[in-house]
């Protein structure tokens, strides 16, 4: 099994992108990306080398869109991961059937369904989640702007959401995204990419494989912090993260609710499965002030 470093949420000039799909595939090859999921609002963007990139330098391209529309004033955006076809999206009146109608229509095309930033505009919370079946993958972290990922003094982080959504008993995968629109003014208030990313560890790099460890959740978010290697199996979880200069690192091992476990300053945490939680999941703090999110491990 190899680690192959990946953005799954991506804007170019097909949709409300400021650069070309070609040019931003280069940012991302340039930067050491493996593989690139272009999700454009209501557009599958496929480049002419797409259905053939085995020979060429650039990343492993897997088609995507990004579902798009708002239920009255709250907007729900739904990326369908190597969807196979366009999905148009669906109006089902309120807020949780159009969640559920549009992750079914991106499962019927063939992909996998990732709610986009549940902060944008305080759009999406874990009662509504928890309501929806079918949907692989959450945003953790989204590094637009506009998007709320840490929540404010009375609204939860998307973290917390998470937590609450695992602690209702619903498995779900937790997402970093660029959410990449700007790609010539690099500041804080911009979209900007590079921001946040996914490493998954799969058999090899083809859309099969990199797919099926994303079901499986054979990957880590980040926004900085790498992995040297980590082991999940039903009784502990092992980490090693990656030096980076003088930084430190803290790992917290998180349960239900989003009670705190365990913390480390190890570059080598390890943690015993306890059979007292629903879950248990961690998250790696570095002094860079860059993160990364281990999946969960459903107890039981």
């Amino acid at each position: 099994m190899v680690w192959y470093k990946g953005n799954i949420h991506t804007h170019t000039t097909e949709s409300d992108g400021d650069e070309e799909p070609i040019k931003v595939t280069k940012w991302y090859q340039d930067h050491g990306y493996d593989f690139l999921v272009l999700t454009d609002h209501n557009h599958r963007t496929m480049l002419d080398y797409q259905e053939d990139n085995s020979t060429l330098d650039i990343p492993l391209m897997i088609p995507g869109e990004e579902v798009t529309l708002n239920v009255g004033d709250i907007p729900v955006h739904i990326n369908g991961i190597g969807i196979e076809r366009v999905v148009e999206p669906i109006d089902a009146k309120d807020v949780v059937s159009t969640i559920q109608a549009n992750v079914d229509a991106i499962r019927q095309a063939g992909g996998i369904a990732s709610i986009n930033h549940p902060n944008y505009k305080w759009a999406i919370n874990h009662n509504h989640m928890i309501q929806v079946n079918g949907a692989t993958l959450i945003e953790v972290f989204n590094g637009h702007a506009g998007t709320n990922s840490y929540g404010s003094k009375t609204k939860p982080s998307t973290e917390e959401i998470w937590d609450k959504i695992l602690s209702s008993g619903k498995m779900i995968f937790g997402a970093a995204t660029d959410d990449s629109h700007h790609y010539h003014d690099f500041d804080r208030r911009k979209a900007n990419p590079g921001r946040g990313w996914i490493c998954v560890q799969a058999k090899s790099l083809t859309q099969d494989d990199i797919m099926n460890s994303l079901k499986e959740g054979d990957f880590y978010s980040s926004t900085g912090v790498e992995l040297d290697d980590l082991k999940i199996t039903e009784s502990s979880i092992e980490i090693n993260v990656r030096e980076e200069g003088h930084c430190e690192f803290t790992t917290v091992f998180t349960g239900t609710n989003g009670r705190k476990l365990f913390d480390t300053d190890s570059f080598s945490p390890r943690y015993k499965i306890p059979n007292t939680e629903q879950y248990v999941r961690a998250t790696i703090y570095s002094s860079s002030g860059a993160k990364a999110w281990i999946q969960p491990k459903f107890i039981g």
